[in-house]
């Protein structure tokens, strides 16, 4: 009997894939099969990548440096995310800090926010999630993260806030069964100064929970936040280092974000990794003070490695080009799994990031307090069966495809005829219901 406490993205008690390797857009199961990974957002490159495993052994043959002391390898890997991700964006960003994971980078984000604003409400926009650390788990207002162990035992479904929050309106943004009356986005955001009023960041991200966003909900955002002094924190943990098409889902839009908070592909899928970029209003800001925020392992050889690494295998194989070429290909098919399939209700994404959703309960009453396998759950556990491991986004009826950046057109379409097998579980449940939502 295992002694290692599990942990899904869904309720359920079937047993958890046994990985024993990987190459490329494959996991190595246990049984002997191979299955595409479609759901590995931390994984930009894969498995094994040649480049990174080079990188990795040579710096596992370097000293434990601490985050308080200087260290060479720190050094290039901040010019490099710099001179390379933030290659002609020199006019704002200012400088970065790095730690271990995207919660850890959002939570020092809002926490500095905080205090160069002396405020402490903080702005979200609905259906979000920004990690499940100090801060970032405040921020976090999807109720299913907040479920479980504390519904059981009788608490509430959100935790008590570390600080006040405020929740924005989100642009649908889907590609399949956007609701006809969407609204413009000055409309949705009509009172956002006054939400935002008060605040001391207002923090946006642009996957979760199936809300994926075009550049006028952001300039209209960062125009709100702006007009109401709420330093404006763009996560792209998700998103950033090339998940959207570009090395950040901001740069499709006009405005630029105060900070940017990084982590999931930073490491090439090679080292645990995030970081915290902030512009040059913010440096100025520092100046004279010191940003006493410290963390043991934050900055390790290893991850200061593997970042300068996955940089260079970006730029060196145009990821950000193919990246933009498979964005094409999923819409196209997803488009015709869609209309095939009646149990899909909505499909949204960019880039290598898309969401499928089901027909059934409205996400709001989730809270994921039982046992039982959601219909999200059984449709990946159909698409295992035909080849792939496709993720579940912790909700009842979501599901989403984040395959790593190198995937070929054939293995994608492999992919998504895993998910084509999948849904046809949910069609039948569907039928059942009466076509009910």
């Amino acid at each position: 009997m295992s002694r290692l406490l599990r942990t899904g993205l869904n309720a359920g008690d079937s047993a958890p894939l046994t990985v024993v390797g990987g190459e490329g857009v494959y996991f190595h199961l246990q049984d002997g099969r191979r299955l595409i990974d479609g759901s590995n957002t931390g994984g930009g490159l894969g498995h094994r990548h040649p480049k990174m495993v080079e990188a990795i052994r040579a710096a596992a043959d370097t000293p434990v440096v601490n985050e308080g002391w200087t260290w060479i390898g720190r050094e290039k890997a901040a010019d490099d995310l710099i001179s390379t991700a933030f290659a002609g964006e020199e006019d704002w960003v200012g400088g970065v800090r790095f730690c271990i994971s995207g919660s850890e980078a959002n939570d020092m984000a809002l926490s500095l926010c905080q205090a160069l604003s002396q405020k402490t409400a903080l702005a979200t926009r609905e259906r979000a999630y920004h990690g499940l650390v100090g801060l970032s788990r405040s921020m976090t207002v999807q109720p299913h993260w907040h479920g479980g162990l504390a519904v059981q035992a009788g608490g509430s479904r959100l935790p008590a806030p570390m600080a006040p929050v405020k929740i924005l309106p989100a642009p649908d943004g889907a590609i399949y069964g956007a609701p006809l009356s969407n609204q413009p986005v000055k409309d949705v955001l009509a009172d956002a100064g006054t939400v935002l009023a008060d605040t001391a960041a207002t923090i946006i991200d642009y996957t979760q929970g199936g809300n994926y966003y075009d550049g006028d909900y952001q300039d209209e955002v960062a125009d709100h936040a702006a007009k109401a002094n709420s330093i404006w924190i763009a996560d792209e943990v998700v998103t950033g280092a090339g998940r959207s098409g570009r090395w950040f889902a901001f740069q499709g839009a006009k405005s630029r974000p105060d900070i940017v908070t990084m982590g999931k592909s930073l490491g090439g899928g090679a080292a645990a990794v995030a970081a915290v970029i902030v512009s040059k209003k913010i440096v100025e800001q520092l100046k004279g003070s010191s940003w006493q925020n410290y963390g043991t392992l934050r900055g390790h050889p290893i991850s200061m490695a593997a970042i300068s690494a996955y940089l260079n295998v970006v730029t060196e194989e145009d990821i950000l080009a193919r990246v933009r070429a498979m964005e094409a290909f999923f819409t196209k098919r997803l488009l015709e799994i869609a209309r095939n399939h009646p149990s899909v209700s909505r499909v949204a994404g960019q880039g290598l990031h898309w969401t499928v959703e089901l027909h059934g309960p409205d996400w709001r009453s989730w809270a994921a307090d039982t046992m039982e396998n959601p219909i999200a759950s059984r449709v990946a556990a159909r698409a295992m069966e035909a080849g792939a491991v496709i993720g579940t986004s912790g909700e009842q009826t979501s599901l989403f495809l984040a395959p790593p950046l190198i995937i070929s057109e054939q293995d994608a379409e492999r992919l998504l005829a895993a998910l084509d097998h999948g849904l046809e579980l949910a069609d039948q449940e569907h039928a059942r219901s009466g076509g009910l939502n």
